[in-house]
């Protein structure tokens, strides 16, 4: 209901408002105008909303909430059925938006092995309003992204992604779309985050470039506000709130904080501080769900954000008042805290349309997957000690065996699962390594080894996954200063040696903060042409079952000085 504040006091036959007397039939007039504004119903608009879905269309075993006994998720299939739901309470005073914030098909091999194309035909299906171009569609490439987006039957968004050498918007997405609904008339603008450009294959997108989001963003608010006369402006986008809003906020905007060098692009937090005129945003990129909104002090923006992998549909019910045509607050779901619907299969009976649909295409894309390619003795967890744990160090070791380097590494964000104890199948390797990553050897001396290392451990960097090498860092020293222990294959590290290097083509292209690796002559480089997943599937293979554990190959010793046999080394440098 509206309620209205008014400075009146009614005496005898007159009214005084804000000091004014009037007349009786004045105020008869102007008290059945206040009457039928406070009878003005308030109107709901049911925003749902998802992000990093990465093919997570798809029934699966979540895992993540319990490796023993997982719960199913209905994917695809519950979503458009709770989504139906929603848009079934449509009236006159309530209606509904429907979002994608990007990142929408690699991960699940049912999104990977199509291209994004089943994911689209199920966005097409359940039809979403529009999505925003996330940092992995550039995975497959532009040329091949760009035939997966023509099968879409909505439009994709964002601001800030251009054509490489001009001042346009490469030409499948779109800055902004406006949505009249009940009356009110709604702005959605798209952004991408920028460190696409630091994430991606250098070739696959050599012909786009990435702009900063807070001008575009700022842009696009003043041509909606002032332009387009919107009502409400909503921004959806490809990036994401800090994993704890708070402290971040703090450390960023304290009275006394000096500007500091942006290394990343802008954030969903400091878009809703930093560009006025945004009543809600609508995250992603960071696979990080909040259950409330986290609202800016300052501009009282409203932030939102989801889940990964499709295992959650978010919900907002928004509030306008329909006299002043402004966000009131908002309500959640009463079926589950908050705004995160989590999609369990024995609480939301998936649309059998959809769900059949899902299953052929999943089952052509799937092919081969359940072969069981060899065992493990023990449960393989991403969750371990600093940059060790032991997934981690069964695909480091994978590519050591596979190119017989000396040493190997992996960015400490390149593996995206577990795999239990037990038979292990193609698919398990598969839910580990899901992009297409192919295994590269670089023949380098052992300085440039160690400057590897130093600059993944420099800043707040926290190393890399390793194999071949015991290393034992001390953070309290300076930058590119923090090694004090170094060996390699159980011998002292030599400055001048030259040693083979395995990792991935991602990481040769400069990835991860990696640009030095861009600098090796191609001479150097040697090219497998085989998957990180291929290899690591030859690893179980051949040593199975695997049993790895958490060993010496990576400590930090805050108290530790350097060893006589690095020191020795070091010298010959200088």
């Amino acid at each position: 209901m509206l309620i209205l504040k008014l400075p009146l006091a009614l005496t005898g036959r007159v009214l005084i408002l804000n000091g004014k007397k009037i007349m009786k039939v004045k105020l008869i007039i102007f008290l059945l105008l206040i009457s039928s504004l406070m009878m003005a119903e308030v109107l709901l608009l049911d925003v749902m909303f998802t992000n990093d879905i990465h093919g997570g269309i798809d029934r699966y075993a979540a895992t993540f909430m319990n490796p023993e006994y997982p719960p199913m998720l209905g994917g695809g299939a519950a979503a458009a059925a709770y989504i139906k739901s929603v848009r079934q309470q449509k009236s006159d005073n309530r209606d509904n938006l429907l979002f994608d914030d990007g990142d929408f098909f690699q991960g699940h091999p049912v999104g990977t092995m199509t291209q994004g194309k089943a994911v689209i035909e199920y966005f097409n299906m359940i039809d979403y309003d529009l999505s925003v171009i996330g940092n992995h569609e550039y995975d497959i490439g532009e040329e091949a992204l760009m035939e997966t987006l023509k099968d879409a039957e909505f439009p994709f968004l964002s601001c800030n992604i251009f054509r490489r050498g001009t001042d346009e918007l490469v030409e499948y997405v779109q800055p902004y779309m406006i949505f009249e609904k009940m009356g009110i008339k709604i702005g959605v603008i798209g952004v991408t985050t920028t460190d696409t450009e630091q994430m991606s294959f250098p070739d696959h997108i050599k012909n786009v470039e990435f702009r900063a989001a807070k001008p575009a963003v700022e842009k696009y608010v003043k041509i909606l506000r002032e332009d387009e006369k919107v009502d409400l402006v909503f921004v959806t986008g490809h990036l994401g709130l800090p994993y704890d809003p708070e402290p971040a906020y703090e450390h960023r905007y304290a009275e006394d904080k000096e500007p500091a060098e942006r290394r990343w692009g802008y954030d969903a937090q400091e878009i809703a501080h930093e560009v006025e005129g945004i009543d809600v945003l609508f995250g992603g990129h960071m696979h990080k769900g909040f259950a409330q909104a986290w609202e800016d002090p300052d501009t009282h923006t409203l932030v939102f954000q989801g889940y990964a992998y499709g295992s959650n549909v978010g919900h907002v019910i928004l509030k306008i008042d329909p006299v002043t045509r402004t966000l009131m607050g908002y309500d959640t779901p009463a079926i589950r805290e908050g705004v995160l619907v989590t999609l369990f299969e024995d609480e939301f009976i998936g649309d059998e349309k959809i769900g059949d649909r899902i299953q052929e295409m999943q089952d052509i894309a799937e092919e081969g997957m359940d072969e069981i390619v060899g065992e493990s003795e023990v449960y393989l967890s991403r969750v371990g000690s600093g940059p060790q744990n032991v997934i981690g160090n069964l695909v480091c070791e994978a590519m050591l065996e596979y190119t017989d380097a000396d040493f190997a590494f992996l960015n400490l964000g390149g593996i995206r699962a577990d795999i239990k104890a037990g038979p292990v199948s193609y698919r398990d390797v598969f839910n580990v390594m899901p992009f297409d990553n192919q295994v590269v050897m670089m023949e380098v001396d052992g300085k440039f080894l160690k400057d590897i290392i130093e600059m993944r451990v420099s800043g707040g960097r926290h190393g890399l996954r390793v194999a071949g090498v015991e290393v034992i860092t001390n953070r309290k020293n300076e930058d590119y200063n923090r090694v004090t222990s170094l060996l390699i294959g159980g011998e002292p590290w030599q400055a001048d040696k030259m040693y083979k290097v395995a990792t991935t083509d991602f990481l040769l292209q400069g990835n991860a903060g990696l640009v030095m690796l861009t600098k090796i002559p191609e001479e150097q480089i040697t090219r497998y042409e085989m998957d990180l997943r291929e290899a690591i599937v030859d690893y179980i293979q051949n040593n199975s079952p695997v049993n790895v554990k958490i060993d010496n190959r990576w400590k930090r010793n805050d108290k530790c000085v350097k060893t006589p046999e690095m020191l020795k080394e070091l010298q010959k440098l200088n």
